[in-house]
């Protein structure tokens, strides 16, 4: 897929999957340090190679081709459904990011702690543009819990609880993805995912980027750019 049509699928049904996207080094390594036995975890852009992927070409291309040149990643995190650890997420949208601290500022909120670091609810106007980059370590196929998503609901800005629960399971969208291959979307953007139903392992990493500092002296928790510096 070639950078603009990359844009305008984002854009209009704010999520696109990308087949083919790290290379077999790249794809090992991970998978060796995040095994399928690796339980989930928050907070991983302090850790060297997360640094590494999130300013790799491959990602960076995708990410770029969205957000601009500016760019930089703010969250990272891992998944893992085991046959241990499998779970089922119910229909919701991303609407929480990390920050270095707390300020009383309105339209920011609730606050609260996930593992150890603050997070709060911006206004949608900052989510919207964001988008995250969901890289597998596994197959993700229609028997280990896929991500199904309703194209075109991040348009719409944050739903009410009522009108998530309006959408049908008709309108949603399964999403497959290779080993290797990547899932970008808009975080805004309506999804859910089953629980798996055989004992198969679909490890995650979640790299979330930005391109605008956040007003009001809010301060993103991470900021790690292009060429590897970790603000």
């Amino acid at each position: 897929m070639v950078a603009d049509q990359l844009k305008t699928q984002i854009q209009v049904d704010g999520f696109a999957v990308i087949p083919d996207c790290l290379d077999s080094t790249t794809l090992e390594s991970l998978s060796a340090q995040f095994d399928k036995s690796h339980d989930p975890e928050r907070n991983l852009l302090s850790i060297p190679s997360i640094q590494a992927l999130a300013t790799s070409m491959p990602v960076r291309n995708i990410v770029e081709a969205v957000l601009g040149p500016e760019c930089f990643a703010v969250r990272a995190i891992f998944f893992n459904k085991t046959q241990t650890s499998n779970w089922k997420v119910v229909w919701h949208q991303d609407l929480t990011i990390a920050l270095r601290e707390r300020k009383a500022v309105e339209g920011f909120g609730p606050w609260t702690t996930k593992a150890g670091v603050l997070h709060v609810q911006p206004p949608s106007e900052i989510m919207a543009p964001m988008i995250a980059v969901r890289l597998y370590l596994d197959e993700s196929g229609n028997d280990n819990g896929p991500l199904r998503v309703v194209a075109g609901s991040h348009g719409v800005g944050r739903l009410s609880r009522e009108r998530i629960r309006s959408f049908s399971e008709g309108e949603s969208l399964t999403c497959t993805v290779p080993r290797g291959g990547a899932l970008v979307m808009r975080p805004l953007l309506l999804h859910a995912s089953s629980a798996s139903v055989i004992p198969k392992s679909r490890r995650v990493i979640h790299v979330e980027f930005a391109a605008a500092e956040l007003p009001y002296g809010l301060d993103w928790r991470d900021r790690v750019f292009a060429w590897g510096k970790r603000a």
